[in-house]
């Protein structure tokens, strides 16, 4: 009996988390409205996590995430950022905030896409559309190009 209520628990949350199809026997109504809810909590954790990257996306950030955390279990609310910004910059469509902000992750810390990231010891640099962040000795600092 405990297996299968595991193994409904595990299909119920894969449900509402990762994209997989609705257990049968629970209300869709229901269903979508728990998967929306959860979607929203994991926005807000992402966003406290990647405040310029939410602030730089405004209006659109929840619609951006939604779509791009459709079927995607998270990896936690950094990765899940970072995972984010990333492909937005590989589409052309992060925004200059996220942009300044994944430059000074990247220069401060490494990052995969697989493992947790972790912090860099050495003098370090990160790069994202025009912005460009150096860590040195501890310190990061963000070099933004001169106003024209």
């Amino acid at each position: 009996m405990s297996g299968d209520l595991a193994a409904r628990q595990a299909e119920l949350v894969a449900a509402l988390v990762a994209g997989e199809p609705d257990p049968s026997g629970f209300d869709p109504t229901a269903l979508a409205a728990a998967r929306a809810a959860l979607l929203r909590k994991r926005a807000g954790d992402v966003a406290r996590h990647w405040p310029l990257l939410a602030a730089g996306l405004g209006a659109d950030w929840f619609r951006t995430f939604a779509r791009w955390a459709a079927g995607r279990p998270t990896a936690g609310s950094l990765r899940d950022g970072w995972d984010l910004a990333r492909e937005l910059r590989d589409q052309g469509t992060l925004p200059p905030l996220g942009a300044e902000e994944l430059a000074v992750r990247e220069a401060t810390d490494r990052y995969d896409g697989h493992r947790p990231p972790r912090h860099r010891r050495l003098p370090a640099w990160g790069r994202a559309n025009g912005a460009v962040a150096v860590q040195f000795a501890g310190h990061t600092h963000l070099l933004r190009p001169a106003p024209r």
